[in-house]
């Protein structure tokens, strides 16, 4: 394999040139390998020990895109913390192209720590090894958890200080992704449609997000309802995932809602120790706009930011003014906490280990009160759930009732547990759904300090851990509790 054989398409920048500049990756002093993804490079017909030569790190920094490839910042707007941008876009970020897996699929190999774009905004392009690494095990452990997301092909050190409170290493990351279509992608489209009317942005962005993901959207009556109401369904299936494992995204900006259903932006990104609707872990969020029990809410409010770029064309393919066109996207945007509650629901179904099936109103009773219950006692998010398992199996060792240890209010466990066990739940199903391994806040950042520092052990040892969530090992029992010391933790947005 070499930078002459492989292959990348450049369709997003052939289809939606008014979004996409030519750009090139800034060179890298002396790019070293820190992080691969040998199984993912297989998924995308690449060979893992070329990636390691120095066409293959050239490749992954961008230096080297392969022959006919067309590397390029995309354009995007948002809205960040509520307040419109109109001009965001690949700071430091390149879209190398796209290229086709072993299975037919179409992925996006795309770049962040790259250099200074046209879309930098002052900034200088780059990214800094302890965030990039962070991206590449986060990711690799939602796609272990099951959690639809962008991944991490691999992370290079490129050899160059980066100025930040202090000098610092820099890094390249590869992002492999189903594509970096997002709400603002949208939203910079009808911007663009604004200013000059009769392109057709807005339409050809439905049209080439629609092919590449939800092809039956083509077909519709009105395809860019049908989108909307597919990307409405997507999200809250996603953000019901997230809920489930105790993921806070952090950024929530509708630049970070993918058209695809994926997660993307691993920056301020934490997972609960303590069950707590309130939890936030962001520096910058200190309203609690994006906390763990607000994603359903935010979700459904970036959604509405979609259907507002799209009210024209929904007019337009409808035959609907603009009052009628606004009625069919509130239609839409009204399912959302249908679609949520009843993924939500399925989801805490399954890690309570209940049979299908039963009564959505028993369910909903259920699964209600032992929020309540871990809210007030603020329980280890993942260790609680295995411990029910323990404690229906009666392997809890010495506490005999680990889960019921967990909480204040023992009566009103006692109560919930009796309905619980009655329904005869499955703690083998238990334990095929709830981890007993997530990216831990502290160990992770104890890892990323020491590969600050040049020791990736602590680092590739937590990889290996989080990758194998339900896979239960004595010498892993570090990485299953949470923070001794207890306190917030605070993160940063560093990607």
């Amino acid at each position: 394999m070499s930078t002459t054989t492989l292959h990348l398409e450049h369709r997003f920048a052939d289809a939606l040139p008014e979004l996409a500049v030519d750009w090139q990756a800034e060179a890298a002093p002396g790019p070293t390998l820190l992080a691969l993804d040998e199984e993912l490079a297989a998924e995308l017909g690449l060979d893992p020990a070329w990636l390691r030569t120095e066409d293959g790190l050239r490749l992954l920094t961008g230096e080297r895109p392969p022959t006919g490839a067309r590397p390029v910042a995309q354009g995007y707007a948002g809205h960040q913390f509520g307040g419109y941008s109109p001009r965001l876009g690949d700071g430091r970020a390149l879209l190398l192209g796209e290229l086709t897996d072993r299975e037919g699929r179409l992925r996006d190999l795309h770049l962040k720590g790259s250099g200074r774009t046209p879309w930098s905004r002052g900034g200088d392009g780059l990214a800094v090894v302890g965030p990039m690494l962070r991206e590449h095990l986060v990711s690799a452990a939602m796609h272990a958890l099951g959690v639809p997301t962008t991944r991490s092909l691999g992370v290079v050190a490129t050899g160059r200080a980066v100025q930040r409170e202090q000098p610092l290493p820099g890094a390249v990351l590869a992002r492999v992704a189903s594509s970096h279509l997002r709400v603002g992608t949208l939203q910079y489209a009808a911007a663009l449609d604004h200013q000059q009317p009769g392109t057709g942005l807005v339409r050809r962005v439905v049209e080439h997000a629609a092919a590449r993901h939800h092809p039956h959207v083509l077909d519709a009556e009105v395809p860019a309802l049908a989108l909307l109401e597919e990307v409405t369904r997507i999200q809250a299936e996603l953000v019901a995932t997230w809920m489930s494992v105790g993921f806070v995204h952090g950024v929530m900006n509708t630049d970070n809602v993918t058209l695809s259903g994926e997660t993307i932006d691993y920056g301020p990104c934490a997972f609960l120790d303590g069950f707590d609707q309130a939890a936030v872990f962001s520096s910058i969020d200190t309203g609690g706009r994006y906390a763990f029990g607000q994603q359903p809410a935010i979700t459904q409010w970036n959604l509405a930011r979609m259907a507002e770029t799209l009210l024209p064309l929904v007019a337009e393919q409808a035959g609907l003014d603009q009052d009628g066109a606004v009625e069919r996207c509130v239609a839409v945007l009204e399912t959302f906490p249908t679609l949520y509650g009843e993924a939500y629901a399925a989801r805490l179904a399954a890690k309570l280990g209940l049979p299908t099936g039963l009564d959505p109103e028993v369910r909903t009773a259920l699964v209600g009160d032992l929020l309540t219950l871990m809210q007030a006692a603020r329980v280890d998010h993942t260790g609680f759930f295995r411990d029910l398992a323990r404690e229906l199996r009666g392997t809890g060792g010495e506490q005999g009732t680990p889960a019921r240890d967990r909480v204040l209010d023992l009566p009103a466990y006692d109560d919930w547990a009796t309905r619980w066990r009655a329904l005869g739940p499955d703690p083998d199903a238990m334990d095929a759904v709830n981890p007993a391994y997530v990216p831990r806040n502290h160990l992770l950042q104890a890892a990323l300090d020491a590969a600050d520092a040049g020791d990736l052990a602590p680092f590739e040892r937590m990889l290996e851990v989080v990758t194998h969530p339900f896979e239960e090992r004595p010498e892993w029992a570090a990485y299953a509790l949470p923070d001794p010391a207890g306190g917030p933790f605070v993160t940063y947005c560093g990607t």
